[in-house]
């Protein structure tokens, strides 16, 4: 199948990544960006070998039908792949709510997968200005933040994640804090860089 769906990891049970459901996670391979304190590094080369087979993970979802509520799609960065809006459907055609784990890094394509989702955990890392320093990548702030921007925009649950760095000061922690709540982010968590 050329154009499945590349898996870097599979989990056939959790309770903690998508709030009050129990789901599977599909971790996709790839990533665009190259944060230093990126905890799934295994997962960022899009061209890795020994990657798990789309059809055969779907065959274990669908045995996994009435005991699980969803399947999230995580990364890597899912949006790096346009097979993902196919494999969105094929889980939400099997009855499974659809949860996604993203950096914001394609907003176009976050756009076009919002009818497939049901709710969505946002990467936040820091203010636009500071991302490129982090992900190695020139406008990533700006893509993250009009990501950001969109699912505000389309009312989509959404769970809003920062990373505190050993780089990040107190202060601009505030600041961050201060913006997204401004912006109407109803639900922002800090977490530990690990």
């Amino acid at each position: 199948m050329p154009h499945a769906l590349r898996v870097g990891g599979f989990v056939p049970f959790t309770s903690i990544d998508y709030p009050q459901q129990l789901s599977a996670v599909v971790f996709c391979q790839g990533c665009p960006w190259r944060c230093g304190y990126c905890h799934n590094q295994h997962l960022l080369d899009s061209r890795s070998t020994g990657l798990l087979d789309w059809q055969e993970i779907l065959e274990k979802l669908h045995r996994r039908r009435g005991l699980l509520d969803a399947v999230v799609f995580s990364g890597g960065e899912p949006t790096l792949q346009k097979p993902l809006c196919d494999a969105m459907a094929q889980v939400k055609n099997m009855g499974f709510k659809v949860g996604l784990h993203t950096a914001g890094c394609y907003p176009d394509r976050l756009k076009d997968l919002l009818p497939l989702v049901d709710w969505v955990g946002l990467d936040i890392k820091d203010l636009p200005e500071n991302y490129p320093a982090l992900t190695g990548a020139g406008g990533s702030g700006d893509r993250a933040w009009d990501s950001l921007e969109i699912l505000l925009g389309a009312d989509m649950p959404l769970q809003v994640r920062t990373t505190v760095h050993p780089d990040m000061a107190k202060e601009q922690v505030a600041q961050l804090c201060t913006n997204l709540s401004r912006m109407g982010v109803a639900d922002h968590r800090l977490q530990a860089c690990r």
